[in-house]
């Protein structure tokens, strides 16, 4: 059973890539932190109590179901907020491994501007072309590569079959790989 340090530390290492993974999903700095915040929190509510090794999965396994309630719920907020918008048409309401990219011996040094100004920017268009994933390709990218989980774990994650996780993992490493050598950018 994970002691209340031991959750702690797990919750304290865990949250910056959390963050990251809920921003790719829904794209907006607010909504992520209160799903990152809302996952921590059901993880310690309700499974704070599970042995340390248990935690990741479960933690990814919720954080990956926030993501869909948010979702659900922005999708019902926005109908009813489309229907009621109809009815007063004059309102005026208006480190991980991203981080953490090598590139060959001799190519660049992150330790020099010029070398971190790169880095930086190869960062940003792989984070932007990331978000350009469909969904599930995304999620089992992340899980498998980022969060560095094996296909079985990822499955039980994403609730899909092993064979499916292999096939969003594929196509994403393949059409990141076209969209980043369409730039130029070989890693």
């Amino acid at each position: 059973m994970a002691s209340q340090r031991e959750l702690s530390d797990f919750l304290a290492s865990s949250e910056r890539r959390a963050f990251k993974q809920a921003m790719f999903a829904v794209q907006n700095e607010e909504s992520a932190l209160d799903i990152v915040q809302d996952a921590m929190m059901k993880l310690a509510e309700k499974y704070g109590d599970h042995p340390p090794a248990e935690l990741p999965l479960l933690f990814q396994r919720i954080l990956q179901n926030t993501i869909r309630d948010y979702y659900r719920r922005s999708k019902v907020r926005s109908l009813w907020t489309t229907l009621l918008s109809a009815l007063s048409p004059n309102d005026d309401e208006d480190h991980d491994p991203l981080e953490t990219i090598s590139g060959e011996s001799g190519s660049y040094s992150p330790q020099t501007p010029d070398g971190q100004f790169e880095q930086s920017q190869i960062l940003a268009i792989i984070e932007k072309e990331i978000k350009l994933l469909p969904p599930r390709q995304r999620e089992a990218f992340l899980l498998r590569y980022w969060e560095d989980m094996d296909v079985a774990e990822t499955a039980s994650v994403m609730g899909c079959s092993e064979g499916s996780v292999k096939t969003h993992c594929s196509r994403a490493n393949h059409a990141l790989a076209t969209a980043l050598k369409a730039k130029g950018i070989t890693l």
